[in-house]
């Protein structure tokens, strides 16, 4: 598969390998006690930070990063040229990052990023990455590469704008793309909803059990599906209907000579009608199946029609039902609550999913006015993201949250359906805390006056800033919080998510598969992997991961036992 290449590259391919981990520290709680988390840092190192906890746990990402527009002026889809991205370059890709060009810089920017968003996807998790002409087909070339070509979905059409000016040169753009790739091959959307016009279609004309419409009494490919082309005789006038050509009936002889037999006494009964058959199959008289029989009126037509009348008075029809009162031909029933919504499309409307201008309106509202932030996306986007994308108890992450809008966009539903959705929103800028915060604040309260009020979602969110690093010069940073320490080694070994689990030994961390793990780790003393320690351990497994500051029993010893032992890194001499 060709991949993508630009000056930099090289420099940024593992770069997210040497991000150092860092603590989050959780500055306040807002609202009711939540996993919600709203992060405040650069989302490079935050995305590092998470995965301790969350890798392979998030089951939709959805970014919106900078546009790379061209534009100077230095608004949230644009910066590129931000002092803390020039920053970064020059401490990764070094002096030649003087020389990138503006999709160098946004290609070095990304590239790391989305290895790590990478990581953190569940098995059935997909990404949805919001973006513009300018950079589709490099960031399309990007994920290929990070995820694979295989798990590419869909290059969704956003219809973000419901007018354009008159006075507009050359072809205007109307939509922004969103690509969308999965974390595995094979990954199938939910369906869509379905709305109320849809719904309008379906009918209770016969008192059933649920309301339903006429659906086509046969499926095609008669040719591969001959046992199931045969005539039914109508109760009402004793016609023969055959399947049309090519097609068959939908259902087994059987069980459409067990939905007859609900209008009238039915048989079966060989016509020698080959021929007929034969023609609607399409295949010669001497290819048709033979013995197929066709399903016929066990009494007089009189009598049939008398039964088949009090059945159409009655009501409750058959599943196979006839139209016209009993005048026309055959039709099936689909009922209502057997039905899915629709697949979603790559073509999303406005009108469905919202604009640009409805989500500059809405903040507007929510900030009482003010215009707090240039390039909103309205909830009604994420909505859809998360209708398609996840369920009742889906995790979110956002790590180019700007405005806080997944975050409102999850509320939203929990507040509709009851669910229990999970947002965790990373944002670098410094309006964090005074805009993205400060808006799920205000939909979690509620917003607006009088008539243009709007309730309050409730939930709540933790809000946290980047701390400490785990390692500083290749030792632990010792003011860290031990339980942090501890999530950390475990991460390191294991790359799952750390659960406090006990033994009885405090030095325990949990095991994995048949190994146990122990951090053995006093911050004020040195610890040694000795006969004595041994002693206290439970011999539940069939090994044993082992971190100490030192070690004095032999190699071949702990090789028999089934031990590995790993020294902190730490400057023991200090102690």
């Amino acid at each position: 598969m060709p991949t993508l290449e630009w000056i930099g590259k090289d420099k940024v391919i593992n770069h997210h390998q040497e991000v150092p981990f860092r603590v989050l520290e959780e500055r306040y709680t807002y609202g009711a006690e939540s996993e919600n988390l709203i992060v405040h840092g650069d989302n490079l190192e935050v995305l590092k930070a998470l995965l301790p906890r969350y890798e392979g746990r998030v089951k939709c990402v959805y970014i919106d990063p900078p546009y790379n527009t061209g534009n100077e002026g230095w608004v949230y889809n644009d910066n590129v040229n931000d002092p803390k991205i020039r920053k970064w370059l020059g401490e990764v890709v070094g002096r030649e990052g003087e020389d990138l060009t503006r999709h160098d810089k946004w290609l070095c920017m990304m590239y790391p990023r989305l290895k790590l968003l990478q990581k953190l996807l569940a098995e059935d998790g997909v990404i949805f990455i919001s973006i513009d002409d300018n950079e589709l087909y490099n960031l399309k070339s990007v994920c290929d590469e990070i995820f694979g070509a295989s798990c590419f979905v869909s290059t969704v059409s956003w219809q973000r704008t419901y007018s354009t000016r008159n006075d507009s040169k050359g072809i205007v753009s109307e939509v922004e793309h969103i690509l969308v790739y999965s974390k595995k091959p094979g990954w199938n959307p939910n369906k869509l909803p379905r709305t109320d016009s849809m719904n309008a279609k379906y009918k209770n004309p016969d008192n059933d059990k649920a309301p339903w419409r006429a659906s086509d009494a046969f499926a095609a490919d008669a040719a591969t599906h001959q046992g199931m082309v045969y005539a039914i005789q109508h109760p009402f006038n004793g016609k023969l209907i055959y399947p049309y050509q090519s097609a068959h009936w939908r259902y087994q002889q059987d069980e459409m000579l067990r939905i007859m037999s609900e209008w009238a006494n039915y048989k079966l009964c060989d016509l020698d009608d080959a021929a007929m058959r034969a023609q609607i199959c399409g295949v010669s008289e001497n290819e048709v199946r033979q013995g197929v029989k066709a399903i016929v009126l066990a009494d007089p037509l009189e009598i049939a029609s008398a039964q088949a009348q009090k059945v159409l008075k009655r009501g409750q029809w058959p599943r196979y039902y006839f139209t016209q009162n009993g005048k026309g031909g055959i039709a099936r029933k689909t009922y209502l609550d057997s039905v899915d919504g629709p697949p979603p499309t790559n073509l999303w409307q406005y009108a469905d999913v919202g604009h640009t201008d409805e989500a500059a309106k809405m903040l507007k509202a929510i900030f009482k006015g003010n215009a707090t932030f240039d390039t909103p996306k309205p909830p009604r986007l994420i909505e859809r993201i998360l209708q398609i994308a996840g369920d009742k108890d889906t995790l979110i992450l956002d790590s180019f949250a700007g405005s806080g809008t997944t975050a409102h966009a999850v509320l939203n539903m929990n507040k509709a359906d009851g669910g229990n959705r999970r947002f965790i929103l990373v944002e670098m800028m410094d309006y964090t805390e005074s805009i993205t915060a400060e808006r799920v604040k205000r939909v979690i309260d509620g917003y607006g006056e009088g008539k243009t009020a709007v309730e309050g979602t409730r939930g709540g969110f933790r809000f946290c800033e980047l701390g400490e690093p785990l390692l500083i010069d290749g030792n632990l940073n010792e003011t860290v919080d031990e339980e942090v320490i501890r999530e950390y080694v475990w991460f390191t070994e294991t790359k799952r998510p750390w659960h406090r689990e006990e033994n009885g030994n405090p030095y325990y961390l949990g095991k994995h598969g048949q190994t146990a793990y122990y951090f053995y780790y006093e911050r004020e003393r040195v610890t040694t992997l000795d006969y004595d320690f041994l002693s206290t351990l439970p011999r539940d497994a069939e090994g044993f991961f082992i971190y100490a500051d030192l070690c004095v029993i032999p190699p071949e010893e702990l090789s028999a036992n089934h031990i590995t032992f790993k020294k902190i890194p730490r400057d023991i001499a200090k102690l």
